[in-house]
């Protein structure tokens, strides 16, 4: 079944390119284009959708507060779409399920695409797939001669140290001889993220993400440590917390 789309642009060349790219995409559906916020508030008004592509800076009405106003009405999945980074944190505390940044390309269009259908996928195979198979849920440390256990759910965050690793849960550390590869491929991928190259951060530890130098961001866990956020894990993170 297609996932009705509606795009909400007040830049008409902006609407008209989103729209030439998916109209290749044979599950999506274009259900119409929007210059504004009211003007998509009247659409909806006579035909939901399940998606919309919504920007944020717009005359009249803004993207964040199109959705304050749209709250009686059925969600549909939100995607922003913008040429404005300061706004992601925002966008993902509305639960948005991505952040389009432009000028996108088409390859960032993909991966967008891809975390839509996973997101409808499983909305559809809800209450029908069976349970997916539990990953393990402790990790053995040895320490003194002895091994002990830690539940993955403890941990904070985990840094690289030269050919160890350091994991942090609470007020305790523990050296594990183990690359991050590894580490990361044993922790749950729902709840865990690279944030660089050296540090892997428990995303349910995560407070606020504060604007750095240089297009990066500092994360600040709930225990005040804080972790610089690489620009090249940022767009990782920033989909990560969408989901």
């Amino acid at each position: 079944m297609p996932i009705e789309t509606l795009i909400v642009d007040d830049e008409r060349l902006a609407r008209q390119r989103l729209r030439r790219l998916l109209e290749t995409q044979p599950d999506i559906a274009i259900a119409g284009e929007c210059a504004s916020g009211p003007e998509a508030a009247g659409f909806l008004d006579q035909r939901p959708v399940d998606l919309l592509f919504l920007d944020i800076q717009m005359p009249e009405m803004d993207g964040f507060a199109f959705l304050e106003s749209r709250i009686a009405q059925k969600n549909p999945v939100v995607v922003f779409v913008t040429a404005h980074d300061e706004h992601a944190v925002r966008a993902f505390e509305v639960s948005a399920l991505d952040y389009l940044l432009k000028p996108f390309d088409e390859e960032r269009l993909d991966r967008c695409l891809q975390r839509i259908r996973a997101h409808f996928e499983v909305q559809r195979s809800a209450g029908i797939a069976g349970p997916n198979k539990p990953r393990p849920n402790r990790l053995a440390v040895r320490s003194s001669g002895k091994v002990f256990f830690v539940r993955m759910d403890d941990i904070d965050w985990v840094e690289a140290a030269d050919n160890y690793i350091v994991l942090h849960l609470g007020g305790e550390t523990h050296i594990l001889r183990e690359t991050m590869n590894s580490i990361q491929s044993r922790l749950d991928p729902r709840k865990f993220i690279r944030v660089h190259r050296s540090r892997i951060v428990n995303v349910e530890r995560i407070k606020e993400l504060q604007p750095w130098f240089h297009g990066e961001y500092m994360i600040v866990l709930n225990d005040g440590t804080q972790l610089t956020l690489s620009r090249n894990y940022r767009e990782k993170l920033m989909e990560f917390m969408a989901s």
